[in-house]
């Protein structure tokens, strides 16, 4: 049985339409996602990589620059029901897939290693899923603010147990720091962001795609709140923070940003294709 890492890529985004085509520093977003998500499989010796969509210009896209697709339909709500319609299409029968690793198309800084990781969490006891999440250092934490101030609903955070498995995530950032100075004097702050991607059990994720829309997932827009809601466990891997540190892209504010930092630190696009 092998794992199969798919990238959704809807072009009908609300808030930046075409966004997995969408230029940072020079780059499509989603040519940024795939070259990570191919060096993660080629790391890990049973897995695949395809991209996941429901548009023409997307499908086109991917045969000019060399990368598997499937077509899924439009109607699909989320990207992990992408996922699994693309893992359905590629092994209806069920007898070569038996791992998902969802890395959404608009998540162009997840290094190869942050996908390895999070695959790997796969087959720790009592794991249904799996995600991952830098620890935010204070600088991180203030610039996080900062940007939530202009773009609120734009970053993830999450809450992890003592026994490594996910508690709560929300777009608000938790947990809250009651008498903060005294915090400070740590190197590391308490808030762990949220990277963007996940990995599921084959058959969890096909039990998730048949719940309804739990009550805090519609809410906070974020859908793996209907995993824990429904009592399903997600390991959590914390992951280093990557030279260039967001979560996904959702708006053009998000993109100024993320190019704002490639001209800060450097486009590791360019330094991955140089080290591979």
């Amino acid at each position: 049985m092998s794992l199969l890492i798919v990238i959704p890529a809807r072009y009908g985004s609300t808030r930046l339409p075409g966004k997995p085509l969408r230029e940072i520093a020079g780059v499509p977003m989603l040519l940024r996602t795939a070259r990570n998500a191919q060096a993660a499989a080629d790391s890990l010796s049973d897995a695949e990589v395809v991209v996941a969509t429901d548009d023409v210009r997307i499908e086109a896209f991917c045969a000019e620059h060399d990368l598997p697709c499937v077509m899924t339909s439009a109607e699909l709500a989320t990207g992990s029901d992408r996922a699994l319609a693309a893992t359905n299409a590629l092994d209806p029968n069920g007898t070569r897939i038996d791992r998902i690793v969802n890395l959404q198309g608009d998540a162009p800084f997840t290094p190869a290693e942050h996908i390895i990781r999070v695959a790997r969490e796969l087959s720790r006891d009592g794991a249904d899923a799996a995600t991952a999440y830098v620890q935010l250092d204070w600088d991180a934490l203030d610039a996080l603010r900062a940007h939530k101030r202009t773009v609120p609903f734009s970053g993830t955070t999450l809450i992890e147990g003592t026994d490594g498995f996910a508690v709560w995530f929300s777009k608000t950032i938790i947990p809250a720091i009651r008498g903060e100075a005294a915090h400070r004097d740590q190197p590391l702050s308490p808030v762990k962001r949220h990277i963007g991607l996940y990995g599921y059990r084959r058959e969890v994720l096909a039990a998730y795609a048949a719940l309804p829309e739990s009550h805090y997932e519609r809410l906070e827009g974020l859908e793996q709140l209907r995993l824990l809601e429904a009592g399903y466990r997600m390991a959590c891997a914390r992951v280093e923070r990557p030279r260039i540190s967001l979560g996904g892209i959702d708006t053009q504010a998000d993109i100024d940003l993320a190019e704002r930092l490639i001209a800060e630190h450097g486009d590791p696009f360019y330094v991955e294709m140089a080290n591979g």
